[in-house]
């Protein structure tokens, strides 16, 4: 048995911990007189509502899991047992975490030694240093009318997402490109970015993992910074098609992004990896895993046999619970393994309703227009509604799930598990 991951908590800061409904505030300051060495001045210091893993000291023993066909059941522990009240959840997710990590994404390391930057309201930069090396990189940000500070929607890569439904709905656009901080066309030897040069550039950690690192690491700055420009309790992530894949992960393992807003994310985003070899047309596991090194190398031994795999892409979706989230799928391009993923936003939905937050996520792969990455009026409304309700806290979440019926799963030909009534 190990402890999660060995988080450490980061040595630069003065932690104090208050239970505040169900979330950890944590108060940050940075030690006196702390230089930066990468030339930006140090930011002042914040009040964090969550931390980004709560559950860095639940011990995990990963062992040995059993092939099986159907999805895992997201509420039995390693042990066997079955968790039977909502407090349980913290350490269940604990164990989810790190099978992910070791088995499809990689390793997500530990907060780094020391994060600094600037935050304005144009850009934000954002310097890190660990293990004994140091790397960079910087963001533009867009602010919407009004006074601020404002909540922030990241967005990866600069296309797919409804920029102007996000401003318009009162949040910033922190337009993020997440090549800076893991290139594609690179070899698995040989990764290149902000994250590699730190972790090294053989890291067996893929993209997906990596781009989320680098969102974790605005969030710090924005964090540190004095909370003039933009929030610190109100972040929120997108991106469509590969993008899409990074969103998904970026929420999935950061618990202070409060609303994740995956499009198009296929393969290696939010369809079930069981159900993507029965999906006829949808991007093959083998594919998606040689296409860019986005997946962890792990996954490799997993591309012609995803039974093996000991989690499945319902129990991400579980990670984020019970944040918001809001799934957007588009039936008409059969790459993109629809059908897979709404059985994914299904079984995901049963963490939800167990934790008590049914409300919380919602779906939506009934649309019109097939274009990849298009703009599209059905996701308006309800994306609207999601950044006012997790980013804003005005009004509800839109909690809809609109199934295309040309890509309609079936959740009970993939479990054989019940979802518990939970105690709180």
């Amino acid at each position: 048995m190990r402890f999660h991951r060995h988080r450490p908590r980061r040595r630069w800061l003065a932690a104090v911990f208050v239970a505040v409904a169900g979330l950890t505030v944590t108060t940050l300051a940075p030690s006196a007189g702390a230089a930066d060495d990468l030339g930006a001045p140090p930011a002042t210091s914040t009040v964090r509502l969550a931390d980004e893993d709560d559950g860095a000291d639940c011990p995990v023993d990963p062992g040995q899991q059993p092939s099986r066909s159907l999805l895992p059941d997201p509420f039995t522990r390693l042990d066997g047992t079955r968790i039977s009240s909502v407090a349980d959840w913290r350490c269940r997710r604990a164990e989810i975490r790190e099978l992910a990590e070791q088995h499809v994404y990689g390793d997500k390391p530990a907060p780094p030694q020391s994060v600094s930057g600037t935050v304005s309201s144009t850009s934000i930069t954002v310097n890190v240093q660990d293990q004994g090396r140091s790397s960079s990189f910087s963001v533009s940000v867009d602010l919407p009318s009004g006074s601020g500070p404002f909540p922030a929607v990241v967005v990866y890569g600069g296309f797919g997402a409804d920029t102007a439904a996000i401003k318009a709905a009162g949040a910033a656009v922190i337009s993020y490109d997440p090549y800076a901080v893991g290139a594609e066309g690179t070899p698995r030897n040989a990764k290149r970015g902000a994250f590699y040069d730190i972790y090294g550039a053989s890291s067996p950690t893929g993209l997906l993992q990596a781009w989320g690192w680098g969102v974790s690491r605005i969030i710090d700055v924005i964090e540190q910074s004095d909370g003039s420009v933009l929030r610190a309790d109100a972040t929120g992530v997108t991106g469509c098609s590969r993008f899409g894949k990074g969103a998904f992960v970026a929420g999935a393992f950061d618990q202070r992004i409060a609303l994740t807003m995956p499009i198009e994310s296929g393969t290696a985003g939010a369809p079930i990896f069981r159900g993507i070899p029965g999906e006829n047309g949808s991007q093959p596991l083998s594919s998606a895993y040689g296409e860019q090194p986005w997946l962890g190398d792990a996954f490799g031994s997993y591309t012609g046999n995803p039974s093996a795999l000991p989690v499945d892409t319902h129990e991400i979706v579980g990670l984020i619970a019970p944040r918001g989230l809001f799934l957007m799928e588009n039936p008409h391009v059969d790459w993109l393994g629809a059908r897979s993923g709404s059985v994914a936003a299904l079984g995901g939905a049963e963490i939800y309703e167990a934790l008590g937050a049914g409300e919380n996520i919602s779906y939506w792969s009934d649309v019109q227009d097939g274009t990849h990455c298009a703009s599209r009026a059905e996701w308006r409304g309800p994306l609207t509604q999601s950044i006012q309700a997790f980013l804003l806290g005005s009004g509800s979440p839109p909690d809809v799930f609109r199934v295309s019926g040309s890509k309609s799963g079936n959740l009970a030909e993939w479990r054989d598990w019940d979802t518990p009534v939970l105690t709180n």
